[in-house]
């Protein structure tokens, strides 16, 4: 681990496909070279978090697997997606994984960048929540990414009600969680804890994202 760099618990995430991302807004302002790539990482996704779970796991899967039907294998455009999640803020975890979706596709809120020059690189209000719908049953949430360029639209439902739960986690993760439990127990339940995102991030669950274009 090179001074400077956060140390994760987490032995599997050279395993997690990276998602690269133009971004023309960077280039513009000289961050970085044209055509250059910005490149996150679930670690990335993490920090922006606090924390690593089935949510925020779930949110860079789904992100990517939506990038991945909307542009084949072209880099997407940071910028130019627009984004809806079935439900209000407050609904399931939309609040939580949507914080991961913006962090990737620069979608935002209310709060989101306004633009330059009448609205150029605009991010404001391309992600937004809609009360009038819920995800279907059994998913946790439910997705829309739309092209901005082309108006190419693609939905994506994720479930994670078939992930497997080690019996030990129920009498270990109270300990961890109040830092009660020995760094033993502690480290075990993180073992136990990740296995299960291990599964979301690279695994092939029948189920889990279901993809509707």
């Amino acid at each position: 681990m090179a001074e400077g760099q956060t140390k994760f618990n987490i032995d599997f995430l050279d395993q997690v496909e990276p998602i690269k991302m133009k971004d023309p807004l960077a280039v513009a302002l000289g961050a970085m070279d044209k055509d250059e790539p910005f490149v996150y990482r679930y670690e990335d996704a993490v920090k922006t978090a606090g924390h690593s779970c089935p949510a925020v796991s779930g949110a860079y899967r789904l992100t990517q697997t939506a990038l991945n039907h909307l542009h084949g294998n072209e880099i997407p455009v940071r910028g130019n997606i627009k984004v809806t999640f079935r439900g209000g803020i407050d609904y399931r975890v939309n609040g939580p994984i949507s914080q991961v979706v913006t962090l990737i596709t620069g979608a935002a809120g209310e709060s989101g960048f306004h633009g330059l020059g009448g609205g150029k690189f605009n991010r404001h209000n391309l992600l937004t929540f809609d009360d009038s719908s819920e995800a279907p049953a059994g998913a946790i949430c439910s997705v829309i990414f739309e092209r901005l360029d082309n108006g190419k639209k693609v939905e994506v439902s994720y479930n994670n009600s078939m992930l497997p739960a080690d019996p030990k986690m129920g009498e270990l993760m109270p300990l961890s969680v109040s830092g009660s439990g020995t760094d033993e127990q502690i480290k075990e339940f993180g073992k136990l804890w990740h296995d299960r995102i291990k599964v979301v991030l690279i695994g092939n669950m029948e189920g889990m994202f279901v993809v509707k274009e």
